[in-house]
């Protein structure tokens, strides 16, 4: 069986299931951008074990959109996943998103994938 950290699991979705009925496995890549967007949206003090594991990016819906203060946030984490090469740098962006549902933001980022050196970009909105 495989470790939980290789299931095919984006953050806030269901399990998937494979072809023949089991729970979908994941690797390289995908388990990888799995990994970033789990640290990122888990809100620290989430998991007992380990209280400061995330970024929390939904606490930041409703304040007054600190990009660069984000942007720094986003990149500290980043560094502390495994999946996530250090050179080239990541590269970051972040976009206010404004709405009467309560606004959120817009997230861009592009990395290195450690094990491969191949570019990985992932985007992805956080809103209310």
């Amino acid at each position: 069986m495989s470790a939980l950290a290789d299931l095919y699991h984006y953050f806030g979705g269901d399990l998937a299931a494979s072809n023949t009925g089991d729970l979908a496995s994941v690797t390289q890549t995908v388990r990888g951008q799995q990994r970033v967007l789990r640290r990122l949206l888990t809100n620290p003090g989430d998991y007992i074990f380990q209280p400061g594991y995330g970024a929390g990016l939904a606490q930041w819906i409703g304040r007054d959109a600190d990009l660069a203060a984000m942007r720094a946030l986003i990149r500290g984490q980043l560094l502390l996943e495994p999946v996530v090469a250090t050179n080239p740098a990541p590269q970051i962006g972040v976009d206010a998103i404004a709405d009467a549902a309560g606004g959120g933001f817009a997230v861009a980022i592009r990395y290195a994938d450690a094990a491969s050196g191949e570019p990985v970009i992932l985007s992805f909105a956080v809103t209310a």
